[in-house]
């Protein structure tokens, strides 16, 4: 799919969410339960301490997230969104759910994170943006850090971009910036990719002593 330079503003999602409270069937589809399934267990650590998910939606997959978090931030660009997800979330009291505009707002006062989920949100952004992104988001990454993106491979004609061009944005970027890729989970229908960074990236068999 052809990338644009435009990126889809906060108005395409309250009108998303005006017609329905969840638009994309993340709460009603076995494909969206089966791809949340899949994308916290490829997540190669039990606990993180510090973690953002940009682009939460109604925190279907924040919920999933927020037991393995010590300390999570989550954030959307729609008011409607972020109070779905904080009600969803509201029994973790390390997580917290904002309402932000990336990458204008994305949460540099929250020092760095070991993990950081990038989940059906990359192919939103225009060129300019999706760089911007990818650049605050490994910038983010502490030593060691996980970095998760997933996302949708068909095309949608309202979308910037598509999922294998976000993914191969990200995996140029990775590549000049020293992370290494742990997992390359391809399906017909979704992507999902993790990325570890620094020196102390291992394996989950190198991280407990098996090889």
């Amino acid at each position: 799919m052809t990338s644009r330079p435009k990126t889809l503003g906060p108005q395409y999602f309250e009108e998303m969410y005006s017609a329905s409270p969840d638009p994309w069937g993340f709460t009603s589809r076995w494909y969206e339960e089966r791809k949340y399934a899949i994308s916290a267990a490829l997540l190669p650590a039990r606990r993180y301490r510090d973690a953002f998910e940009a682009g939460c939606s109604i925190g279907v997959f924040t919920a999933l997230l927020a037991p393995r978090c010590e300390r999570l931030l989550a954030c959307d660009l729609s008011f409607a969104a972020v109070e779905a997800a904080s009600r969803r979330t509201a029994a973790h009291p390390g997580t917290r759910v904002q309402r932000r505009v990336l990458p204008q707002e994305w949460p540099t006062d929250e020092g760095r994170f070991d993990l950081v989920v990038l989940s059906e949100v990359l192919y939103y952004f225009g060129d300019a943006d999706l760089e911007r992104v990818l650049d605050l988001a490994v910038g983010a990454l502490s030593p060691g850090g996980t970095l998760l993106a997933v996302h949708w491979r068909h095309p949608v004609a309202e979308y910037p971009r598509g999922g294998e061009d976000a993914h191969r944005a990200l995996a140029a970027l990775a590549g000049r910036a020293g992370l290494r890729r742990l997992v390359d989970h391809r399906e017909p229908d979704f992507l999902a990719e993790v990325y570890l960074s620094g020196p102390g990236a291992r394996s989950v068999a190198e991280a407990e002593g098996l090889v």
